[in-house]
């Protein structure tokens, strides 16, 4: 198949992979593999931490387990900052996303195989840093793969997503098996050995890539590389002293997060705004970008409850009997990849058939956030039913109107970002749509705090109705949002 020169993203010729470059689909198994690894595991953390010593947990109080993870969670998006820049100023998005999957198999042995709060301490930072640095250059790379105008752009970024959900499909069913058979460390190994054949399989296919994922869009100057050096090492050494001090806890980690993240988002946009390698058409994107930044926070904050609040939910109040049988807490988390394996395909179609005519991207924000709402406004009526009271039926039906309103987002959110993104600042834009999803995914953890099982009516309907205040707020905002976007839909 013909394709461009190099350096440069092939052309609509090339349709090799259901329409797509060929290329997409290394990235698509790098990402399923990861997901698999990455949401396997974490489909059993929070329990991990909260059951007792003699489930085989670590009988942290929920609260503070719910925190642990949600911190975690927004750390594995605030580590796409670093990521990006290392991507954009000295390595290229290719080669950081091969050195990212090593440090996350790194990170996984370490949960498997060292014991109680070590294996966790250990195994979650090289986690959170390798998968910041792999989703957001996976991302990047799969944005290269097209010209600025190739309308198939949205479509590949669904079939990309398609990949994220296979894995994330199947980690938190074998690794919910295991560890409700075999123990936790049983279930972490599986996720280590799930994302060392992602390593593998990318080792080998990782040449087909364009050249284009390989630049280095902004060098930096090799006089610069020891104050770099010595920036990260008092970097660690400040994080060493205040976990030492007492100052980072493990019962305030996501608040930690969540301050963290909202500086880097400033700190971020004020970096981009005021650069002079980006014109006046760019800087207007970028400005347009912060309007959906905003929303993309109120969205991930209910989204990513999942993990939180929802597993929550599933072990005291969600009625998993099946036949006689109690289903693992994790498999309620693989419900709503199904949903995105057979709804994915739909949305691509949809926008590949629209082609110009679909809905611009703010409206399909807007529209996404307020589904969400409308989600969590839905657990009302088993509110206050006891234990073990809501049927799995009910459940099931919640979480398509969750899958709903995130392909209205995240694949149109990680298109957006490319198409927005200053020709300087290509990988970091993407960093910056992660950073909503990092804050949103602290704000999650963090809420676990406010939820009680026996009083859940002002939890969902209040959560429900902000959300749905903010999608309408963006929606009666499209048409200022879309002049300063320029052109971009």
């Amino acid at each position: 198949m013909p394709s461009s020169k190099a350096g440069s993203p092939q052309t609509s010729e090339d349709t090799r992979f259901f329409g797509q470059p060929w290329a997409l689909v290394h990235v698509f198994g790098v990402e399923m593999w990861e997901r698999f690894s990455f949401y396997g595991m974490q489909g059993i953390l929070l329990i991990y931490l909260y059951f007792s010593v003699t489930q085989g947990g670590l009988g942290l109080p929920e609260a503070v387990a719910g925190g642990i993870v949600g911190a975690y969670g927004g750390s594995v998006y605030l580590s796409t900052i670093l990521g990006a820049w290392v991507a954009d100023r000295l390595l290229g998005s290719e080669r950081v996303l091969f050195l990212s999957a090593i440090v996350i198999v790194a990170g996984h042995i370490a949960l498997a195989v060292l014991p109680g709060f070590i294996g966790v301490g250990v195994g979650l930072v090289l986690v959170a840093l390798g998968s910041g640095g792999l989703k957001a250059n996976a991302t990047s790379v799969v944005g290269s793969l097209y010209d600025p105008e190739d309308t198939r752009r949205d479509a590949g970024f669904s079939l990309f997503y398609l990949g994220i959900n296979l894995g994330a499909f199947m980690g938190p069913i074998l690794t919910g098996l295991l560890q409700s058979s075999l123990g936790f460390h049983f279930g972490f190994g599986l996720a280590a050995i799930g994302m060392t054949l992602g390593l593998v399989q990318y080792s080998f296919g990782r040449k087909a890539l364009p050249e284009a994922a390989r630049q280095v869009p902004n060098p930096l100057p090799a006089a610069r590389y020891p104050l770099i050096a010595i920036i990260a090492v008092a970097g660690i050494a400040l994080i060493v002293l205040l976990v030492l001090l007492g100052v980072i806890r493990a019962d305030n980690l996501a608040t930690i997060v969540i301050l963290g993240t909202l500086v880097a988002t400033i700190a971020y946009f004020a970096v981009i705004l005021s650069s002079r390698r980006i014109d006046a058409t760019e800087r207007s994107r970028v400005w347009a970008f912060l309007p959906l930044f905003v929303t993309s926070v109120a969205f991930w904050s209910l989204y990513q409850q999942q993990f939180t609040v929802l597993t929550v939910y599933s072990d005291k109040q969600l009625d998993r009997n099946l036949f006689g049988w109690e289903m693992p807490v994790s498999w309620v988390q693989s419900i709503n990849p199904v949903f995105i394996i057979v709804l994915s395909g739909v949305f691509a179609a949809i926008w590949t058939r629209l082609g110009t005519r679909q809905p611009a991207t703010p409206v399909k924000f807007a529209l996404g956030t307020i589904i969400m709402g409308a989600a969590f406004l839905l657990f009302l009526p088993f509110a206050g039913g006891g234990a073990n009271s809501t049927p799995l039926l009910a459940i099931v039906g919640i979480l398509l109107v969750f899958t709903i309103a995130e392909l209205l987002i995240s694949p149109v959110g990680l298109s957006v970002a490319t198409k927005l993104a200053p020709a300087a600042f290509r990988t970091q834009m993407v960093a910056l749509f992660f950073l909503s999803i990092a804050l949103g995914t602290a704000i999650s953890g963090w809420l676990v705090q406010f939820y009680d099982p026996k009083n859940e009516v002002p939890y969902f309907s209040i959560l429900g109705g902000i959300a749905i205040v903010v999608g309408a707020g963006l929606l009666v905002s499209v048409k200022p949002v879309l002049a300063l976007i320029k052109g971009v839909r």
